[in-house]
């Protein structure tokens, strides 16, 4: 279900990703914490504070990121499909394939989101960090939802 030739997945996967990034931007607006994570990262980027971080390389690695974040989502998608290839080609193959490979990709979104760039962002109150990182599995999920689907239509296309 999920293969694809290597340029399609080249071209597929930042797609999806940017398409799901855009769909994240939509959560984002409506949650407390919902702009910081990209400011997170653009201030750890340039050793300033998050309330200082340059709002366009916030802006920037926020889809770069997103785009980046779809191939790794695919290729997460092929590598289960392999694995659960022996329960065949049907819905219950799909649907053990869709969910383990977001799962995998959710926990790598916010581990990697709660271990490597928050810790070391300045300018953050202690008594944020946690609605931030509450709302950053929000939107993560949001992201991993919206590509999942969107790979499961291309896949059926295809």
């Amino acid at each position: 279900m999920f293969e694809f030739s290597l340029v399609a997945g080249l071209l597929l996967g930042p797609a999806v990703g940017f398409a799901a990034t855009l769909a994240m931007d939509v959560v984002m607006t409506q949650l407390p914490e919902g702009e910081t994570p990209p400011r997170v990262a653009a201030g750890v980027l340039t050793d300033t504070p998050v309330a200082s971080a340059p709002e366009r390389l916030a802006t920037v690695v926020h889809y770069v990121a997103g785009a980046g974040s779809g191939l790794l989502l695919l290729w997460l998608l092929a590598a289960f499909d392999s694995v659960t290839g022996a329960l065949g080609e049907g819905a219950v193959a799909t649907a053990v394939t869709v969910g383990l490979a977001g799962s995998v990709m959710l926990v790598l979104m916010i581990g990697f989101f709660a271990i490597v760039p928050l810790p070391r962002a300045r300018g953050l109150r202690r008594q944020r960090l946690s609605r931030i990182r509450t709302d950053w599995s929000i939107m993560a999920t949001t992201y991993v939802i919206v590509a999942s689907t969107l790979f499961l239509a291309a896949g059926a296309i295809v």
